[in-house]
């Protein structure tokens, strides 16, 4: 059920960004000059605007993943602890640690992902 679930996610995030990428722009009140200051004419997403949509979405999943790998990993850590509970000390232990380096790892991915919004 997941993994259906994750494909069709996936799946309408790409039509849904190849609709917004291919559509054509819409007709704005403006001046030729300021027309003339944006390279790509005739799509509704710029260069400069897909450069910060990518990585928006991008530090978004990051986000995700993050949470769902020390989701698992906390709900992995609970179940061996259930069986063996003499071990729970280097389990937690061990547990924290994991938890701890893709905590690291995802924000290292926000930055660079808010870095490509910002810069």
């Amino acid at each position: 059920m997941n993994k259906s679930l994750s494909k069709m996610a996936l799946a309408m995030i790409v039509v849904g960004a190849g609709l917004l990428l291919g559509s054509p722009s819409t007709a704005h009140a403006q001046d030729h000059g300021a027309a003339a200051a944006h390279e790509e004419k005739g799509t509704f997403l710029t260069a400069e605007g897909a450069k910060k949509m990518g990585g928006a979405i991008g530090a978004g999943l990051v986000i995700m993943g993050g949470g769902a790998g020390i989701g698992r990993i906390g709900g992995s850590a609970v179940e061996a602890m259930a069986r063996q509970p003499e071990a729970a000390g280097q389990i937690s232990t061990g547990m924290i640690i994991t938890a701890a380096m893709i905590e690291g790892a995802t924000l290292f991915g926000v930055v660079v992902g808010l870095l490509a919004v910002l810069l």
